[in-house]
């Protein structure tokens, strides 16, 4: 690939963004450090949600034929697992990125291999031919909302610059019942399908699905490339 694994830097040059990415780090280390490689350590709350949202995400993908995918957020790497459970079959070129050396320690520890490697970074260090980031978008840490969106921003341009036939990401919907003191009690960030797939039509010149209805507050955008990528 022609790129350093183990460690790729963020190139961040804006302020709060660095401490955005700063506090997400400490953050996830903390929950992997208590809970260890479970759901828990990135804070879903069972395997079953956990699958049910890889579930929507990897509807972007054509299992058809082999392809290169980056799953950013990576966590421990339980997107691999899933992978080998539901496509058995799948020749999956799979590069999972993280902020923490911690959750990248152990994912490298169970599923480093010839078609699977980790990196710590913000953002893939390749193209592929898709990507997905599943809840990296959702706790936002006490951050102002309009930091916390150009947090969110910065990650869907990246994921469109590494990513040749599309991407995929999930968010919790911002319903008529919910409120500003929601986001200040529990430190969720809401938001709606529209707002996203805005920025991923008109900034990064690509078409967005949404998927819902899958039983959670949430929704999954499916997000396919109109033109090559650039990296």
């Amino acid at each position: 690939m022609g790129h350093d694994l183990r460690k790729v830097g963020t190139g961040l040059s804006d302020g709060p963004l660095r401490d955005v990415v700063s506090d997400v780090e400490a953050y996830y280390s903390a929950r992997v450090a208590r809970h260890g490689a479970t759901p828990l350590g990135v804070d879903w709350s069972c395997w079953a949600t956990q699958n049910l949202r890889f579930v929507q995400l990897m509807k972007l993908c054509d299992f058809s034929r082999p392809f290169a995918l980056n799953d950013i957020g990576c966590g421990y790497g339980a997107l691999v697992p899933y992978l080998a459970m539901r496509h058995p079959t799948a020749k999956i070129d799979y590069l999972g990125v993280d902020l923490s050396q911690a959750m990248v320690r152990r994912a490298r520890r169970r599923f480093a291999g010839p078609d699977r490697r980790f990196a710590v970074a913000t953002s893939s260090p390749r193209i592929a031919d898709y990507s997905v980031a599943s809840g990296v978008m959702n706790v936002c840490l006490g951050h102002p909302r309009e930091v916390w969106e150009d947090f969110v921003a910065m990650i869907l341009r990246d994921m469109r610059r590494a990513s040749r036939r599309g991407f995929s990401v999930n968010f919790i919907c911002d319903t008529a019942d919910s409120s500003a003191a929601d986001a200040r009690a529990d430190g969720l960030y809401r938001t709606t399908p529209q707002r996203w797939i805005d920025v991923c039509e008109s900034e990064l010149g690509c078409t967005a699905e949404t998927v819902d209805g899958y039983g959670m507050r949430e929704f999954t955008l499916l997000v396919r490339c109109n033109e090559p990528a650039a990296i």
